[in-house]
């Protein structure tokens, strides 16, 4: 009788158990694979369901899958909520995938320069500088680099190395390089110009993957680079010599950036993710798994993260692209950049 009722007594928890998980609703998040799922998913997503009563499903892929995967499903969205890069978030928002977002609290605390639009906010910071390997500088007697006319010095030929235009990082040197020229987003044709004639003489190769482009510096194939400081932070973080210098016209913001998708069935938990995104100690572990600076005002970095990522008096220096100028464009530059520039 005693092993009845316990039997019976399990099965109608089993069965309380399941309808309680029937009733709890899921959030579909679409966001970067590697290093940034393993935070979602251990120190980030698992507290938020706690906290939130929602269960959270994880896509991962790159900016260009998921906006793939956002246009494939415009009919019937199954993202809740996407994290992209902010060239690519801007697309997203023109091509109407983003909802407007709530005018939250947190968001009194986040800078103006991650305010992406109504529908949109950074969630993070990366800037687009210089890396090099500092010990070889140190053996050849050589400065850290300081600004991007210097990617033209003769002294760096063959141990240079850009990421080619579909790549952000080289389409932010093009475009500073432009600016530099007296060009801009609108006028590209001083940057293709310096880069093809000035810059591309000293480059080894327009590399596109960042464990390749780690691999270069680590066989001292390359002394320099146009890096993200995330990038640089990861790289270091294996006991490299590397370092990361900010341009004196300026660093490049690219950020890590957010959007509550249209068509959700649960709104309402989607912002709040991006809210708990935004949270001052969210954004500090960010900051440590993915060298992304903090976008929120009131966040406090340790001194070692804060001396070699975008924070505090650095936000202010960093200077921003014209993406809803440059997307429209990015198809004929690309064509240009294989003809000019890598030929």
């Amino acid at each position: 009788m005693e092993n009845y009722k316990t039997v019976a007594l399990a099965a109608a928890m089993s069965l309380v158990g399941n309808m309680a998980l029937a009733d709890t609703p899921t959030l579909t998040v679409g966001g970067y694979g590697g290093s940034f799922e393993t935070l979602m998913k251990q120190l980030i997503i698992p507290e938020f369901e706690k906290t939130h009563n929602v269960k959270i499903a994880y896509v991962p892929g790159n900016s260009t899958e998921n906006l793939a995967r956002l246009q494939a499903q415009k009919s019937a969205q199954e993202l809740d909520v996407v994290i992209l890069d902010d060239g690519p978030m801007y697309q997203a928002d023109a091509l109407g995938f983003c909802a407007p977002m709530k005018d939250a609290p947190v968001m009194g605390d986040v800078y103006d320069l991650a305010k992406i639009s109504g529908n949109s906010v950074g969630i993070g910071f990366v800037a687009t500088g210089f890396a090099y390997n500092a010990e070889l500088f140190k053996e050849k007697g050589w400065a850290p680099p300081s600004s991007w006319e210097d990617l033209k010095d003769p002294k760096y030929d063959q141990l240079l190395s850009i990421p080619p235009i579909s790549n952000t990082y080289g389409l932010h040197a093009l475009v500073m390089l432009a600016r530099d020229a007296g060009g801009s987003e609108s006028d590209i044709d001083p940057g293709f110009k310096a880069m093809a004639d000035e810059v591309a003489p000293n480059v080894l190769v327009f590399e596109p993957s960042s464990g390749r482009m780690s691999e270069l510096f680590q066989n001292r194939e390359i002394a320099l680079s146009i890096w993200g400081s995330g990038r640089v932070k990861s790289l270091a973080d294996t006991g490299f010599p590397v370092k990361f210098a900010y341009p004196k016209e300026g660093a490049v913001a690219l950020m890590l950036a957010a959007c509550p998708v249209v068509q959700s069935n649960v709104p309402d938990d989607a912002q709040a993710f991006i809210d708990y995104l935004l949270d001052p100690e969210i954004q500090v572990k960010i900051a440590d798994a993915m060298g992304a600076g903090p976008v929120n005002k009131k966040a406090e970095l340790p001194p070692e993260l804060a001396e070699s990522l975008p924070y505090g008096d650095k936000i202010k220096s960093l200077k921003t692209v014209d993406w809803d100028g440059i997307n429209p464009e990015r198809q004929a530059w690309t064509a240009r950049w294989a003809r000019e520039v890598e030929r």
